[in-house]
């Protein structure tokens, strides 16, 4: 997964920073290290099998304990090369190893972008707005969707076939992101400039890169990228962030930037969704129940959306209407997910 949102980032400006680090080149970053290619000839391909066996067998050796087993790890942006010696890999590292697997087995494999995500770590409900990408085989008339985060992400537009320029310009994004977090700015201006120049018309990269020249201390560079971004993407939220951050910063037209905000914000369930998380950590329920139900209200068919304002309910001490809301949510969902909510509502209904 990748962050598209970086208008808290505008810090105060740092020379760029001298670095060691090595870059590795776009043409490396998806090459299968020779031991990988040795497990795929000897677990995926062995006997000539047909199509469908070879994703079958790519499947078990990708997910399987005894096969490379990843540990989803959001932060871990890694070349193939990298992804197999940790064995960790976030949504991006996972589909170019995926692909690259895929397309050596002789599949037809391409990277698939769903845009603006809601996603979060389930062991300790750290939600976080990302872009989110996953990888599509096709074999005949047939789709077959592999993604490594599964039912941890919500999506709102329609997911759309990218190539695979697309792919590694969100690579040296999350690179240059990571870089720019600790201050690594040398590195960070050489990858944000390699991101760009694969994928020149993808808006949240160029708010990105604003960010990036601001903390370099360059505020007109930041200026042109962030205008660049709205031009290819008027709604482009993070955009609008940061160039009303600017213009506050220098005492000029910020608010038209934050009204454009606000508008699209008030339409956005994700945001409502967002204010209701940090309104129930605040303590503050009825606040919270308010913005979970503008979201459902924006976005109705989401389980996850119910299932969270029967949680503000049950910290308000609303049983009944906790009751209600999960009901709901199991109306929504199936398979064990819907069992877990059936088995919520019976041991409230026992209390």
């Amino acid at each position: 997964m990748f962050p598209w949102v970086f208008a808290a980032m505008l810090a105060v400006s740092a020379p760029a920073m001298e670095s060691d680090a090595i870059v590795v080149p776009p043409a490396q970053t998806m090459a299968l290290p020779p031991a990988l290619r040795a497990r795929l000839e000897e677990e995926v391909l062995a006997g000539s099998p047909s199509q469908r066996v070879r994703l079958n067998r790519l499947l078990h050796l990708v997910f399987d304990d005894k096969g490379l087993g990843p540990v989803y790890q959001d932060d871990a942006t890694e070349s193939v090369e990298q992804a197999y010696a940790t064995r960790s890999a976030n949504c991006l590292s996972f589909t170019m190893t995926f692909l690259a697997l895929a397309r050596a087995a002789g599949l037809d494999a391409y990277p698939q972008e769903i845009p603006e995500t809601l996603a979060w770590h389930q062991d300790n409900d750290i939600f976080y707005r990302v872009d989110h990408i996953n990888a599509v085989v096709r074999i005949g008339d047939n789709g077959y969707v592999v993604d490594i985060a599964g039912d941890s992400v919500i999506a709102l537009k329609e997911r759309a076939h990218v190539s695979d320029q697309r792919l590694l310009a969100h690579f040296y994004n999350n690179l240059a992101m990571r870089d720019l977090e600790q201050d690594r700015i040398a590195p960070a201006l050489q990858e944000m400039g390699t991101a760009l120049e694969l994928d020149p018309g993808f808006a949240t990269n160029w708010s990105n890169a604003g960010v990036l020249y601001l903390r370099n201390g360059d505020e007109a560079a930041a200026e042109r990228a962030y205008a660049k971004a709205l031009a290819l993407e008027p709604a482009n939220t993070s955009a609008l962030a940061n160039m009303a951050n600017l213009a506050e910063r220098r005492g000029d037209r910020a608010a038209q930037f934050r009204e454009r905000m606000e508008r699209l914000q008030q339409n956005d369930p994700f945001f409502h969704f967002l204010q209701a998380v940090e309104y129930e950590h605040a303590g503050d329920y009825l606040l919270a129940i308010e913005q979970y139900q503008r979201a459902v209200w924006l976005h109705g068919g989401e389980h996850r959306f119910y299932a969270a304002i029967a949680r503000a309910y049950v910290l308000g001490g609303d049983m009944r209407h906790a009751i209600k809301a999960l009901g709901r949510a199991e109306s929504l969902s199936n398979g064990a997910v819907r069992d877990g909510y059936k088995s919520q509502i019976d041991a409230m209904r026992k209390q």
